[in-house]
């Protein structure tokens, strides 16, 4: 794959787990009632404004290119315990997807994160 082709690649996943993450927030900032039932149901009702923040937040911080790591770490922190959630409760897996598309465009805009240069000596001094 060129240079272009793994850009827009990037770009497009990106976009995409960005999206579903905002788009995400807001339905729990708009208090929609599918949302607040379902949020309920699961024993996080109550906290809709901040769940909502830190999806926004941290998708924020995902975008920049200086914070993407730690916006991809706690991305997936959220999404994780979005799903340990889930699958607690006997709910359907709504997170693994936001999640699976957060780390394909992570490894595609930095392989560093996954792929350590290995070319590095690891030794402590």
């Amino acid at each position: 794959m060129n240079m272009k082709a793994k850009k827009i690649a990037a770009i497009v996943a990106t976009a995409l787990a960005s999206a579903m993450a905002v788009l995400s927030g807001i339905m729990k900032l708009t208090r929609g009632p599918e949302i607040v039932a379902k949020l309920t149901e699961v024993g996080v009702g109550d906290y809709l404004v901040p769940l909502a923040l830190m999806e926004i937040g941290f998708t924020a911080l995902f975008i920049y290119p200086k914070t993407m790591k730690i916006g991809f770490i706690l991305l997936t922190c959220y999404f994780a315990g979005a799903l340990a959630t889930e699958l607690s409760h006997g709910t359907p897996f709504s997170a693994v997807l936001p999640m699976a598309l957060v780390w394909i465009a992570a490894f595609l805009r930095d392989r560093s994160i996954f792929l350590p240069n290995t070319s590095v000596s690891n030794s402590i001094s």
